[in-house]
């Protein structure tokens, strides 16, 4: 009679929500949000496109900004087709199997993107604690396995979620609160016992994020350190603006991310437009801002980026 009960009551779709109290005005905020879009996949892909053309940026450092960008792009491509359905044509359903897809995608490059920001923070250690080693440390065989592992454990991490929830029973309300679909909230919907699910999500999320933003504050101990000891004032100075752009990077990027777990993990009562607002900057400001930072404050990119465009 329960599993009578529970398919009885089994939603066949979800429900994605744009910006609450404002579905009159969703045209009108398409505009900036698709104008954000085209930045970032236009201004991520400029960066992959000039450091693949020029042989001089083929160093560790800017590889590693080539496959920040490329994460960035695939970030920005998962969550277009759903948010823009909603804000162009009020399209709210998705089924199932793309919400698992989607959200499957969505952690899963974010994972990617923590261990690549964890790479770039080991580029900087090594190029200013041990610069002498730093062109037999960073060869480009080991970079190579660094980027494929870092794939291989998005995937690894993220390849249970999407089985564990299309097992599950789904008999509450079938409203999401974002544009997209996320595993906490997904969780959420379910009247299965979801127990095993959410502390597994809680240990995977601190073994891979939690140990990465460990790792980074490290490197940066061992880095300020470093600095501290260098007599010259300039070049202290010269040492820490070559750290700037991955600092503001680091902070874009988990301050949202940590700020949405925070939301939906602990607080039970808070504003709908909260939830909405905090999962837009999640998701879309990092991918836009990281090329702006990084050609404004990088200056072999900035000056390459000037070149093509004089050209």
């Amino acid at each position: 009679m329960s599993a009578v009960n529970d398919t009885k009551f089994q939603p066949a779709v979800f429900l994605l929500t744009g910006i609450p109290g404002q579905e009159k005005f969703h045209v009108w905020i398409s505009i900036p949000i698709c104008l954000m879009y085209v930045i970032s996949i236009v201004g991520n892909s400029v960066i992959i496109f000039i450091i693949k053309t020029d042989l001089t940026l083929h160093e560790p450092m800017y590889i590693f900004l080539s496959m920040l960008a490329v994460t960035d792009i695939g970030i920005s491509l998962s969550t277009i087709p759903t948010i823009l359905s909603i804000f162009w044509f009020n399209f709210r359903e998705i089924s199932f199997n793309a919400c698992f897809a989607q959200l499957f995608f969505i952690h899963s490059l974010s994972i990617i993107e923590s261990a690549v920001l964890l790479f770039m923070a080991f580029d900087r250690f090594v190029a200013i604690c041990n610069p002498l080693r730093y062109d037999s440390i960073l060869t480009p065989p080991r970079i190579a396995k660094m980027g494929l592992g870092s794939l291989l454990r998005g995937i690894g991490i993220m390849l249970p979620y999407p089985i564990l929830l299309k097992h599950y029973q789904y008999c509450h309300d079938n409203v999401l609160s974002h544009s997209y679909c996320l595993n906490q909230e997904v969780m959420k919907m379910a009247c299965s016992d979801v127990r095993a699910h959410s502390i597994y999500s809680f240990f995977t999320t601190l073994a891979s994020m939690g140990l990465d933003v460990l790792l980074i504050l490290l490197s940066y101990v061992m880095i300020l350190k470093t600095v501290l000891s260098i007599a010259s004032h300039a070049e202290r100075l010269k040492a820490l603006n070559t750290c700037v752009s991955h600092v503001c990077v680091v902070l874009i990027f988990y301050m949202p991310e940590i700020g949405l777990s925070v939301i939906h993990r602990f607080v039970k009562i808070s504003a709908p437009l909260v939830q909405t607002v905090m999962g837009n900057v999640y998701l879309l400001v990092p991918p836009l801002m990281n090329p702006i930072v990084y050609s404004v404050k990088t200056k072999a990119i900035r000056a390459r980026i000037i070149r093509v465009f004089v050209k």
